[in-house]
């Protein structure tokens, strides 16, 4: 199995804004190091239970929310599930876990090299505390509907968990308004990662799987990634809200 970086990825579906002007950052957030993570989540398998109510992804459980729509992505050469995204009241997540050294976290690396790649592409990103710890809002320059000059839009934050990393990355309002997200914010603070017991080397992709019991949650259905996304060389994609 090959290795996926853990600053590329997928691409995202995302919100659209008219000029570059970030949103505001509400009172009460807080940066990575003051991130509780074991008591607001993302878990660890081995501190929560999710024998009833979750989807079973494999490396990934997630809480079977009301109204959640969720489909896995899969890559078109090797077949292999590479990230899940959900659909939530209007907003997207794509979520992907990674394998991590055992004494310390990826993501203030990982940071660096998203916004290397998103400057490579002609987008800046900001750098800003949140809710769920240090996160970067990223915008590349995008036509809109009408024609006029704007800003495709996306919200990276990433959580470090014992031997395990977990980046996810909102689009549509929870991307554009702080705010619009707490729904599908509430939903990445439930999820659960399943590391396992065997050795990886860092930044290695956690396996992902069709749930076993389609009927026991929303659908999931597999959505093939385009051809040319290798992370490896591109880095993350931001695309515009249909």
């Amino acid at each position: 199995m090959g290795t996926q970086d853990a600053g590329g990825g997928p691409a995202a579906t995302d919100g659209v804004a008219s000029d570059g002007t970030a949103p505001a950052v509400p009172a009460g957030h807080v940066s990575s190091a003051e991130y509780d993570r074991t008591t607001l989540g993302p878990f660890d398998v081995s501190e929560q239970d999710t024998e009833n109510g979750y989807i079973d992804l494999g490396a990934l459980r997630i809480n079977a929310a009301e109204g959640l729509q969720l489909r896995l992505e899969v890559e078109e050469r090797s077949k292999r599930v590479i990230a899940v995204t959900l659909d939530l009241g209007g907003s997207t997540l794509q979520l992907q876990a990674f394998a991590a050294p055992r004494t310390e976290g990826l993501w203030d690396e990982i940071r660096e090299q998203i916004g290397a790649s998103v400057g490579s592409q002609g987008g800046t990103v900001e750098e800003r505390p949140g809710r769920l710890g240090t996160e970067l809002l990223a915008k590349l320059p995008a036509e809109l509907p009408d024609g006029q000059p704007g800003f495709r839009v996306a919200r990276f934050v990433g959580i470090n968990g014992p031997r395990w990393f977990l980046r996810g990355v909102f689009g549509g309002p929870a991307a554009l308004e702080q705010n619009a997200g707490a729904a599908i914010e509430s939903l990445f603070r439930s999820v659960v990662v399943v590391r396992g017991d065997h050795p990886l080397p860092p930044r290695e992709l956690l396996p992902l799987k069709l749930p076993k019991d389609a009927a026991a949650g929303p659908p999931a259905a597999p959505e093939p990634q385009r051809p040319d996304l290798n992370p490896l060389e591109r880095g993350p994609e931001i695309t515009e809200t249909r």
